[in-house]
């Protein structure tokens, strides 16, 4: 018996800094609207981050 094809899910994207002292509310505020961290990387300065989450379209 074949298995259904599941649904192909659609994502949407965000690019954010991070602040080095307040790191954790910054992403505790975006993950309660359900975005997910993919990465950080180096900001413009050694004091920033940049991080990239996503979250899935409904």
């Amino acid at each position: 018996m074949t298995q259904p094809t599941p649904a192909r899910r659609s994502w949407e994207y965000a690019t954010i800094p991070l602040i080095s002292h307040v790191t954790k509310q910054i992403l505790d505020t975006w993950g309660e609207d359900g975005w997910e961290l993919v990465s950080v990387i180096p900001g413009p300065n050694p004091e920033q981050l940049v991080a990239y989450l996503k979250r899935e379209k409904l």
